[in-house]
């Protein structure tokens, strides 16, 4: 066996050579039992092997299938989802070729999902929800390698009850998919770096490589390793290793980069720069990874722990809301998989916690557990309730549709403002086609786009002018007007030419049933 490089403090006792340090760690965990250690980390039992892996996911799963229809909603990036997975593999392909290239094989997954069953909003997020518990197992698998088993299913425990986790469950789009590349890609990292060799950097390289083509962000993961490594001062082979996997990644990803750089305009030109409240949820975040590493690094063996863990919420998001500073390119689910560190940090801080607790009275012990479990309920509850509703996301299409169908009559002129705005009703084509799209020059699946293309300025107030009632779905009140020239022709037609006869609020959107003056009824 290739001897593993020694990654613990100069403190600590030399390990054999003969033996891994998961090995030597598994003896140092078995020497001290005798000192109190709760019998759910014992390595010798094997009744509890695997359940830092089954634990962690059992719960993610039934936390991602508690109401994953989310009171029958579904907002526009998951429509996008809805509708270009039904497109047929050459429209499909065209499209990739102009935009979200990013999401192609993403794209690509739902429509062999949705052939196999099309299960409206149930089979569309699927795929996050077993994902989700994917990436619970993994974090269970990292922590328990690094910390013991109770640690690693704390850890995954807690991943699958962060409030951004049950999120994106519970959402028909890649980021849970990624987040559980990157979480085993991040376990085989642990795995190389220990017993180094081939085997496990293919298996991280592949990973890796996985998870950039769900999502290019997820290469962002690599400089938080690489920042691990920096910090456990690892031999040379081990960075070897690493840059060659690495590498390996950066070539097989180097088709999408090439197509998706010319998308960059179209795909992220509506991204702002991070906002104030961004930098402080980084802030904060970054401060309870930090404090919690501090504490850990007063027990002996967490340095490996804090040095994978801390870098994982810290540098990924931190570098891209950097760049986002010049080219804003930051949007938190794209660097969802960093609160895989923090819940590891946090892992181990509660299983550190859970063994000093044994040093209570029973009675004093019990209370606190109580305390601790009905605070964490108080907390987490109505996160949890409110990620389960319509209003936790921008939108909801399916009330949009449905407040269409109540107000429209059949013939109709409709207007969608902005035009980007026509993803409201792509979803529900039987809605849409009772309606007259006097702006649409060609559809989203003949123009290769996602939204379709729109006629010139005149020619939309040439068509506008004809109908004797339009139905206009604009964002709500007071938000931004785009300033093009087809925009700006809409908005003038209906304020001068037509009287609004009914507005329809619902969650993100409104419709606006405008008439010619004596048509209201």
């Amino acid at each position: 066996m290739t001897p593993a490089p020694d990654l613990r403090p100069p403190t600590c006792d030399p390990v054999p050579q003969e033996d891994t340090i998961t090995q030597q760690a598994d003896r140092e965990l078995a020497d001290r039992v005798h000192d109190g250690l709760p019998t759910a980390v014992r390595p010798d039992r094997a009744g509890a092997r695997g359940l830092h892996l089954i634990v962690p996911a059992v719960a993610a799963l039934i936390l991602g299938l508690w109401g994953i229809d989310r009171q029958d909603s579904m907002w526009r990036d998951e429509s996008v989802t809805y509708q270009v997975a039904h497109r047929p593999l050459g429209e499909l392909w065209g499209l990739l070729g102009h935009i979200d290239a990013v999401h192609g094989l993403y794209y690509l997954l739902m429509h062999a999902v949705l052939a196999l069953w099309d299960g409206g909003l149930v089979a569309l997020r699927l795929p996050s929800v077993l994902a989700t518990a994917g990436a619970a197992a993994g974090v269970g698998a990292i922590g328990a390698r690094l910390s013991g088993r109770l640690a690693g299913t704390l850890a995954g425990l807690v991943f699958a009850l962060l409030p951004v986790t049950q999120q994106y469950a519970q959402e028909g789009r890649s980021y849970a998919l990624v987040t559980a590349a990157v979480t085993w890609g991040t376990y085989a990292f642990l795995r190389a770096v220990r017993e180094p060799g081939p085997r496990w950097w293919t298996a991280y390289g592949v990973l890796l490589a996985l998870a950039c083509w769900l999502h290019e962000f997820a290469a962002l993961a690599m400089v938080a390793h690489a920042l691990t490594l920096w910090r456990l001062r690892v031999p040379r082979r081990v960075w070897r290793g690493w840059g060659a996997a690495a590498a390996g990644v950066s070539l097989g990803l180097l088709p999408l980069m090439a197509v998706s750089a010319g998308q960059a305009d179209r795909q992220l030109g509506w991204l702002g720069r991070p906002s104030m409240n961004a930098w402080l949820q980084f802030l904060v975040v970054s401060v309870v990874a930090v404090l919690l590493s501090r504490l850990l690094l007063r027990r002996r063996g967490a340095t490996e722990l804090t040095a994978l863990a801390l870098p994982l919420p810290f540098a990924p998001t931190g570098l891209l809301m950097v760049v986002s500073l010049a080219r804003p390119w930051y949007v938190e689910r794209y660097v969802l998989y960093g609160m895989t560190g923090l819940a590891l940090l946090t892992g181990a801080a509660l299983a550190h916690a859970i063994r000093r607790s044994r040093r209570l009275a029973g009675p004093v012990r019990a209370l606190t557990a109580c305390l601790a479990a009905g605070t964490a309920v108080a907390v987490l509850l109505p996160w949890s309730l409110l990620v389960r509703s319509p209003e936790s996301r921008k939108d909801d299409v399916v009330a949009v549709a449905r407040a269409v169908e109540d107000s429209a009559r059949d013939g109709d002129a409709v207007l969608f403002m902005p035009a980007r705005r026509r993803e409201w009703l792509l979803s529900y084509p039987a809605v849409l086609g009772r309606l007259d799209d006097v702006a649409l020059a060609e559809s989203p699946t003949a123009s290769h786009t996602l939204q379709g293309t729109e006629l010139p300025a005149d020619t939309i107030r040439r068509r506008v002018l004809a109908a004797d009632r339009v139905i206009a779905l604009t964002d709500p009140a007071g938000q931004p007007l785009d300033p093009f020239p087809q925009e700006k022709i809409k908005r003038q037609i209906l304020k001068t030419q037509f009287r609004i006869c009914d507005r329809i609020a619902v969650h993100g959107a409104q419709v606006l049933v405008y008439a010619r003056p004596g048509h209201c009824t």
